[in-house]
């Protein structure tokens, strides 16, 4: 048999570093004592093995056992050595307690350094406060998704670089599981990897999504097989986000033995997404019987936002622990956190809109703030309190640019709120700029009528002024528009359009107002008559919205079974639907495709947003 008290003494001098000189001086042992552990002569003492188990932070109920089994079989004592031997037995069935600890992290995709960095310090903080197992989310190391980062010559070279240059840094004593990429005989797996002991383990993601704003199978082979590992004597199975929402992965898991699933996750959020995770692996619970620990990434990445939102669910089914939604955080299994999940729904949309503002301009590291064209209307009001909410007021700079058109109250409104919100805040009045384009124009414009070429002229002007400030300044230019008026193509290419992040871009306008009473009950800023007023483009006289489409609420309603549940214009017909409304409406969807392409990034908070998650032709003959 293997001489227990030869290896705890070899892992002590590990851990400390000591000469057993040292650890004699130390630890007040005598210095024969010693010796004899090291020759093998002698088990340890009692109080040694206490000692030995606190300084390896194991379990000292299993040093003594086996200590005590080596002192039996060395005095030939075989009542003793059995007994010794079915207590060992007893402790290895039985789980020790075991610390788990959450990492809901924001990673950078493809910022190898700093999310290598952050997997090693928030390890070696967890292995000080005495956490054996540490979690962290779905492709950790690169961030999700990386996309054709994957596809780049080298990419992969320097994850494996990573992974071996993490381990070398954690402590021996903490298990740490992390999402990375791991190619194995050419093949590209999403991977889950487990440091443990000073080794290497790894799973591969069985279920690869490739729906709605997933690709996964572009990049990525399924793996075939279930990873079921100890800690603490703690059975433990591991599967990535997919994984859970299908039976087989889990199920497969606890044939292997597990007791407790961990998944790893980068799910983005969407309305009604957690309650779906909810019910989902409450079935998962049900049908296997076994504990669940649901690690979520959090974060805005490009179009997407990771909402967080971890929850621990036991055997029974009940939700033992929630992290909170959009928030960085490390958590502790051993305390306590049931996070309100019954916030408003504005909430959930406004924190998720502020959260994926702040880590795109943030994030890219080119921008030092944002700027916006405040008009006076609800869009650009909404924008402003979301951008200051993200950057802050001193990084936030609003700029009114009045035309013949521009009401005395659009005036004031802007003022007024960019004086509330302590922005930096300048008028440009465009009458000469508009006057010089239109006399430059007007020998190529003879006898034609006035249309709409003019009023795009305003907005065009206006977007050539925020993006040479934009450049000026270093602010990245949000744009204001919002989804209703992103479908029908009711916005300027290269007037209103331009700019470089649209958080309102999945936000149909029936809800932009909801958002902005809902800011307003935190904080009054948004002028209650830019809430209340009629909508209005103000690019010609008396214009209000409702003169080129149909009222916002029928307008939302019949984009919401067009767009977002797919429905034909004959079915949408048959909920109540003007015919000829409907056909109108749906001509603008499809043919409105090219703007679109063309239009800022924007968060995505449906099931069905424009940009990564939806792609049409733009040149098609359909008709639906």
């Amino acid at each position: 048999m293997a001489n227990k008290t030869q290896e705890y003494l070899a892992k002590v001098r590990k851990k400390t570093g000591f000469s057993d000189y040292k650890i004699s001086q130390e630890y007040d042992i005598n210095q024969s004592n010693l010796s004899k552990y090291k020759s093998g002569k002698a088990a340890l003492s009692e109080m040694h093995a206490w000692l030995f188990a606190d300084i390896l932070r194991i379990n000292p109920a299993h040093v003594v056992a086996h200590t005590k089994l080596e002192h039996a079989k060395l005095t030939n004592n075989k009542s003793k050595a059995k007994f010794w031997q079915e207590q060992i037995e007893k402790l290895e069935n039985s789980s020790e307690s075991i610390k788990i600890e959450i990492a809901q992290i924001n990673p950078i995709v493809g910022d190898l350094n700093n999310n290598t960095q952050t997997i090693i310090d928030r390890s070696k903080e967890a292995y000080e406060s005495g956490v054996h197992l540490l979690v962290f989310p779905e492709l950790a190391l690169i961030g999700y998704p990386p996309e054709d980062l994957l596809l780049r010559e080298g990419f992969i070279d320097q994850v494996e670089s990573k992974i071996e240059y993490i381990s070398s840094q954690l402590p021996e004593d903490i298990s740490v599981l992390f999402g990375a990429p791991e190619r194995v005989n050419g093949c590209l797996y999403n991977s889950a990897c487990l440091l443990q002991q000073g080794r290497t383990h790894t799973y591969h993601k069985q279920c690869l999504p490739n729906y709605g704003v997933f690709d996964e199978k572009r990049y990525f082979e399924p793996g075939t097989s279930s990873f079921v590992f100890e800690c603490q004597q703690s059975k433990i199975g591991v599967v990535i986000c997919e994984d859970a929402w299908e039976a087989g992965p889990v199920a497969a898991a606890v044939n292997q033995g597990a007791k407790t699933i961990i998944s790893l996750n980068a799910s983005p959020f969407q309305l009604g997404k957690h309650q779906q995770r909810i019910k989902i692996i409450q079935q998962r619970v049900a049908e296997n019987n076994v504990n669940f620990i649901y690690v979520n990434a959090v974060g805005g990445q490009d179009e997407l936002v990771f909402d967080g939102g971890s929850f621990v669910m036991n055997a029974s089914g009940k939700i033992t622990h929630q992290l909170p939604f959009f928030q960085t955080l490390i958590h502790s299994l051993d305390t306590p956190m049931l996070h309100d999940t019954n916030e408003s729904i504005e909430k959930i949309i406004y924190d998720a809109l502020v959260l994926s503002t702040k880590d795109y301009v943030q994030k890219n590291g080119v921008f030092n703030g944002a700027v916006i064209g405040l008009s006076g209307g609800i869009d650009s009001a909404l924008t402003l309190a979301i951008a200051v909410d993200a950057l802050g007021a001193e990084h936030v700079q609003a700029i009114m640019m009045p035309y013949e058109y521009t009401s005395s109250m659009s005036l004031e409104d802007a003022q007024a709120q960019a004086s509330s919100m302590k922005v930096d805040y300048h008028k440009i009045n465009i009458h000469s700029m508009v006057d010089s384009f239109n006399a430059q124009l007007s020998p190529l414009f003879a006898g034609a009528d006035t249309d709409t070429t003019e009023e795009n002229l305003q907005a065009r002007i206006r977007g050539t002024l925020l993006m040479a400030v934009s450049n000026k300044s270093g602010k990245i230019v949000l744009t204001t528009g919002n989804k209703s008026e992103m479908a029908v193509g009711y916005a300027t290419l290269y007037g209103d359009m331009s700019g470089g992040f649209a958080p309102l871009k999945d936000i149909a306008k029936t809800l932009v107002y909801r958002l902005a009473n809902y800011r307003n009950s935190i904080d009054y800023v948004i002028p209650g008559r830019v809430i209340d007023r009629e909508p209005s483009a103000e690019l010609a006289p008396n214009q209000v919205d409702q003169d080129s489409l149909p009222p916002y609420d029928e307008l939302d309603a019949i984009l919401e079974l067009f767009i977002e549940q797919r429905h034909s214009v004959k079915y949408i017909i048959k909920q109540g639907f003007n015919q000829q409304t409907v056909e109108r409406i749906s001509r603008l969807v499809l043919s409105n495709e090219y703007k679109r392409r063309q239009s800022a990034p924007g968060p995505k908070i449906s099931n069905n947003a424009f940009g990564k998650e939806r792609r049409y032709p733009m040149t098609s003959k359909f008709q639906p």
